[in-house]
């Protein structure tokens, strides 16, 4: 974990604290949001980090949480909406995913991140 919020914080020049927090938002809306077979992939080689998951519940995104029936671009613009909340700027929150991805890219591969994301609305902007 600490070698990607290192990444992040290098790469997109936020603080840790920061960096944190974007990464959980991110992980927990990509586990809500995605293909479940695909996230178990995802959860398997990122041990550890917590991914929520929309078979979990819960949350934010997912489940019964406050924006669960949104989905999709709702879902996305939620997930942005936390970010900016978290004190990043629209360019930092692009850094963000796009280290996040580069990462989970590395560990599980790129099939299973592409598939993750690619069944995303609104997220493929962003990578």
């Amino acid at each position: 974990m600490q070698e990607l919020i290192s990444r992040i914080v290098e790469h997109v020049g936020v603080d840790q604290g920061v960096a944190e927090k974007a990464v959980q938002i991110v992980l927990d809306f990509l586990g809500k949001e995605g293909p479940q077979e695909q996230i178990e992939q995802l959860k398997a080689a990122l041990p550890e980090f917590n991914i929520a998951s929309a078979a979990s519940g819960g949350g934010l995104f997912g489940g019964r949480g406050l924006l669960g029936g949104l989905g999709g671009m709702g879902a996305a613009m939620a997930a942005l909406n936390e970010l900016t909340s978290a004190g990043l700027g629209m360019g930092e929150v692009q850094g963000t995913i796009k280290e996040i991805v580069a990462y989970a890219k590395e560990k599980a591969g790129d099939e299973v991140v592409d598939q993750i994301v690619g069944s995303i609305p609104g997220i493929g902007q962003f990578v």
